[in-house]
């Protein structure tokens, strides 16, 4: 929105031009979504906490748990208000990767957004019904799929990259649908079981974010490109707005939900930002990295998998308690311990997957 006044404006003045850079552009929208986060998110606490929309705790959990019981949730909202803020306000708005981003996140958090009202409003705590909920993802992520095949423009737009090898491209035609979906899907997913711990989920996301806005503005970037050896897809430089976006809202929700969280961003958010990692991921053809640089989302999943496959076939755990940080915590780490220490993983395979950017 900003970006086409600034271009009407640089008819009188050339410094306008300077809101044409991507780089500038990105950091505006960290700092929007920041500010934004500080100023409403003691507004929306208080909204909360008022209408008594609170977090039910499991009593066969972690004891020290039992103290966040009626904490306020669905603050996830807040992130999709600010998110959608810095995207409308600095990204260049005919870009169809920027509404592809956009449009996914927030129909998740729609999802997410009905999930936690069944639950915490109308005091159900089955929520939305399973195969309602997969189904809606369902629809959802084979969308965006579906759009991002047929308006692909160029043969990279749907080869799949190999991290660390130059040449290795797959092309996958018709297949490039079933990989999205599930990319976007199954990311959505991981990101809401991670999200068990105060802050957990939300600087993981941040950090994966970053590194995906890095993957964007290079891949969008055509001397970079070539430069790098990774394909370049014309229009996709926009996205690192959004990434920026994601980065400042996922910073201003954590200065209230680091611990001990004042709230939580409910399946609202949870669902919202692993869809929006994976659609990123998707359109900036890094599918495989994500896969790397949220390592520690895929080891929540996988721990659940394993978890539930061992009980209905032998009637064991192998775990604890599933999702894995619940494990840790039952063994007598403390939260912050878990937290902190996924967060240094994080950041360690978030490095791993920047360097496939120059070792190829």
């Amino acid at each position: 929105m900003l970006l086409i006044l600034a271009d009407y404006l640089s008819q009188w003045n050339s410094g306008f031009t300077v809101f044409r850079y991507i780089t500038l552009r990105g950091i505006l929208a960290v700092l929007t979504a920041l500010v934004f986060s500080f100023v409403l998110g003691p507004l929306m606490i208080r909204r909360l906490t008022h209408h008594q929309i609170g977090q039910t705790v499991r009593d066969d959990g972690p004891q020290s748990h039992l103290s966040k019981s009626g904490t306020p949730t669905m603050g996830g909202a807040l992130i999709l208000l600010a998110v959608s803020l810095a995207t409308l306000l600095w990204a260049d708005l005919s870009n169809r990767y920027v509404w592809a981003v956009l449009l996914t996140t927030l129909i998740f958090g729609v999802i997410g957004f009905v999930d936690d009202y069944i639950k915490l409003v109308r005091r159900d705590p089955k929520g939305l019904i399973a195969r309602y909920k997969y189904f809606w993802q369902s629809v959802a992520g084979l969308g965006v799929a579906l759009f991002l095949y047929s308006s692909a423009q160029t043969p990279a737009e749907t080869q799949l990259i190999i991290p660390f090898f130059k040449d290795v491209v797959i092309n996958l035609g018709a297949w490039y649908i079933l990989l999205t979906y599930l990319v976007v899907v199954g990311a959505s997913n991981a990101v809401n079981l991670t999200d068990g711990l105060d802050g957990l989920a939300i600087m993981p996301t941040v950090l994966v974010a970053g590194a995906l806005g890095v993957f964007a503005y290079s891949a969008g970037h055509a001397n970079f490109a070539s430069y790098l050896l990774i394909p370049h897809l014309p229009g996709v430089g926009e996205v690192a707005v959004i990434c920026g976006g994601l980065v400042g809202a996922g910073i201003g929700f954590l200065w209230f939900n680091t611990y001990p969280a004042q709230v939580f961003m409910g399946d609202v958010g949870a669902l919202a930002l692993g869809a929006a990692l994976g659609v990123i991921a998707v359109v900036v053809r890094q599918e495989l990295v994500l896969f790397i640089m949220g390592g520690i989302f895929v080891l929540e999943t996988v721990s659940v998998i394993l978890q539930v496959a061992s009980f209905k076939l032998t009637g064991r755990r192998i775990f604890r308690m599933a999702p894995i940080h619940h494990h840790f915590e039952l063994k007598g780490w403390a939260e912050p311990k878990v937290i902190v220490r996924f967060w240094i993983i994080t950041l360690i395979l978030v490095l791993i997957g920047l360097s496939t950017l120059k070792i190829r």
